[in-house]
Order: C-alpha cells, then structure tokens, then sequence
C-alpha cells in the first residue's frame, strides 16, 4: 500500500519539521513522493479512505514542512505545485493552506502578499469549526510580529480575535 505508507511519510516530514531538523524532513518528504510516484504504476489494494492523498496533497504537506523550518522560498515553489487544491471543495484544507502560504510570505518579508493570503484564510475558516485551523492562524499572527505596530496589521489581528477568537 505505497499511498498509505507516502502519506505516513509526509506526516514524518511535517514533524521532523517542527523539530527543525530538515535532513530528516527532505529525506521523508522525498520517500513520500517516491512512494506517491508508485502508485502511478500500481494503485492496487489502496483503501478507499487514503484516496485524498494525491500529488497537490503532498505539494500542500511540503510548502508546510518548509514553512516550519523557515524556508519560504521552497514553501512558495511547492505551494505552486499544490494549486490543484481548490479552496472551495475542501473548505478547511484550502483555508489553512492560504495560512500557511500567508506565513511563507511574511517569513521571505512580503507583507502584504501575508496579509492578503491571511484575510482570505479568515473568510474560510470563519466558516468552519476547527481547532486544528485556528493553531494555523495563530502561527500565522505570530509571524505577523516585526509588524505589530502597522494599522493594517493590527487591523488583521482584531479581525481574528473578533470572528476566530484567537488570540494574539
């Protein structure tokens, strides 16, 4: 089963990621698109439950696996790949997607590409009730910080305090 197994391999990635080590995260989220390759070839006894995972999938995991370790330049390139993901078929993944993009933005110092991708996360995600979501929320204001004194960043802000309820 290369699709489940790829997938387990790009939640390795995600969290050898969070624990900055990026040797170990490359080397995972390589293994997962090799896997992914493979079930070109033979999708065999994949369970109907694993069908979500496909090529724009995994090209979202990656722009998060090199959001986490700081590398915007490598989330931008693979967020492009991912743009077969539309927003409005999977709600909550397309609004935490547009958060993570937002946060490689901010991180590569574009402020106001971050602050578009963040307004039209929150108008997703207002929709949906997600704890999951509002953690990619939160660290997308918290990368927000070198510009907390900007209006229309204290603006942003206020507006996910007032309809998410997160916090600063």
């Amino acid at each position: 089963m290369p699709r489940v197994l790829a997938f387990t391999k790009l939640i390795e990635a995600r969290a050898h990621a969070r624990t900055g080590n990026e040797r170990a995260a490359s080397r995972a989220l390589a293994a997962s698109e090799n896997l992914l390759e493979r079930t070109r070839e033979d999708s065999g006894d994949e369970p109907g439950w694993i069908d979500f995972y496909h090529h724009a999938r995994l090209s979202a995991g990656a722009a998060e696996v090199f959001r986490d370790l700081k590398n915007p330049q490598a989330a931008l390139a693979w967020n492009q790949q991912a743009v077969a993901m539309q927003p409005g078929v999977f709600t909550r993944s397309g609004g935490m997607r547009l958060a993570i993009v937002g946060t490689a933005y901010l991180q590569a110092r574009d402020l106001d590409r971050g602050l578009e991708l963040g307004n039209r996360s929150v108008d997703i995600l207002a929709r949906v009730k997600s704890t999951r979501a509002l953690d990619y929320v939160r660290e997308f204001n918290a990368a927000l910080a070198p510009w907390r004194r900007v209006p229309a960043v204290r603006e942003f802000i206020h507006r996910t305090r007032t309809e998410l309820g997160v916090a600063a």
